[in-house]
């Protein structure tokens, strides 16, 4: 079947003993950063990679856009066809333009409207299911793609599917640390075939740019004569957004569920707080639970020149120009130099315990989206009596390398 066709969301995950082996890495990563902030906070791996676990020192690097760089440029020009998007960008003059223009289109004011949308999308799932849901691809993929494509104006193109271009794009800019050549080649025929359906689109609705989703914003700026706002632009962006958002829900929301199961209290607990319509209680438990399996273990960053990360304490390290620095989020909100008790649940903690979405400039430009929406993908199915795991494996959480795969639970 051809990428551009496949209803496959997940690439095949790794079998036997490479499978084994990449399933005991992740499982032992928490270990893993736990030793390294003890023995080696920055630690060089290979020639010229260097891993930073500390939270002082992961916020360092995010901070530090003069001597940090973000990586993403080479793989988004394959998925752009070579037009700058801001997420590969510097503190330039242009990374303030695009990102200005943006927040001219995806509003503040839009986040009720989604989170009732999203709320009532997840309920139309749960209803539907018998006692039974799969929670990864039947509920939180099936939401976040509905609402999102809706929101931006990018509808399903007639051959194929947003759900497998986003992710099959997302896993070559974010997780194809291997360089695949299988999926390059998918790739090769999925972005140029999504920006051809975005650019269709836009040509579609420019005689009549009717609604209030993001397309139509930029259409009604780009007819008034909005210079910033060119197909190009357009297009990029809402690629950008296509590739950046909507997969990653479907990782991280299954992934909270699962550390909500695995603790009775905080379970019971956040279904109390979903019956009893709280969201903004039922938000702070989804967000805590993210921080026991959050996204990726941490984001690469390039030095632009040497620099000196934790200068002024014992384990100062230069690290020098060209060098790669991985930015272990994950191990950031474990340390507890600075995060209290990080082992143990409290959905009370200060905001700035979390780095979920990045830190600094390069900060996730949809974490308000997500703030608003995650929880309420899981709220109808946390009201339902009798949740509780499916019987044997289905009833775990079962990951395909860095992506949620499945998820079964039982509700009465």
């Amino acid at each position: 079947m051809s990428a551009l066709t496949s209803s496959d969301v997940l690439r095949p995950g790794a079998k036997g003993f490479k499978g084994l082996i990449q399933r005991a890495v992740f499982a032992a990563m928490p270990w893993f950063f736990s030793v390294l902030r003890r023995v080696k906070p920055i630690a060089r791996l290979g020639k010229n990679n260097y891993l930073t676990s500390r939270y002082d020192d992961v916020r360092e690097v995010f901070a530090t856009d003069t001597a940090f760089g973000v990586v993403y440029q080479p793989k988004l020009d394959v998925i752009m066809g070579g037009q700058p998007f801001f997420l590969g960008m510097g503190d330039t003059a242009e990374y303030r333009a695009d990102t200005d223009a943006m927040r001219r289109v995806v509003l503040p004011a839009d986040l009720p409207g989604l989170a009732s949308r999203v709320e009532a999308l997840a309920e139309a799932v749960v209803a539907a299911a018998p006692g039974r849901i799969e929670v990864v691809d039947t509920l939180v993929r099936t939401v976040t793609f509905a609402f999102l494509s809706e929101y931006l104006g990018v509808p399903e193109p007639q051959q194929g599917h947003l759900s497998v271009w986003g992710t099959r794009l997302f896993e070559f800019q974010f997780a194809d640390q291997g360089n695949d050549p299988a999926l390059r080649a998918e790739v090769d025929e999925i972005a140029p075939a999504l920006r051809a359906h975005i650019q269709s689109e836009i040509e579609r609705r420019r005689a009549d740019p009717q609604g209030d989703d993001v397309l139509a914003r930029c259409l009604r700026l780009q007819a008034a004569g909005d210079p910033w706002f060119t197909d190009d632009r357009i297009r990029t962006a809402l690629t950008g957004f296509i590739v950046g958002g909507p997969p990653q829900p479907p990782m991280v929301v299954p992934q909270a569920m699962e550390q909500l199961l695995r603790r009775p209290h905080a379970l019971a607990e956040a279904q109390a707080a979903a019956r009893a319509g709280d969201d903004a209680r039922l938000a702070a438990y989804v967000l805590e639970a993210m921080r026991f399996d959050p996204l990726a273990p941490g984001l690469p960053r390039v030095a632009l020149k040497d620099w000196t990360l934790a200068a002024g304490t014992s384990h100062a390290c230069t690290i020098p120009a060209g060098a790669t620095v991985l930015a272990a989020f994950a191990s950031a909100m474990m340390d507890p130099r600075r995060i209290a008790d990080p082992r143990r649940f409290d959905p009370d903690r200060p905001a700035s315990d979390y780095i979920h979405f990045g830190f600094g400039l390069h900060e996730c430009f949809g974490r308000h989206i997500n703030r608003a929406t995650l929880h309420l993908m899981l709220k109808p199915l946390l009201k339902r009596q009798g949740l509780r795991r499916a019987p044997g494996g289905a009833g775990r959480l079962r990951k395909n390398g860095a992506f949620a795969e499945r998820l079964e639970l039982l509700f009465d």
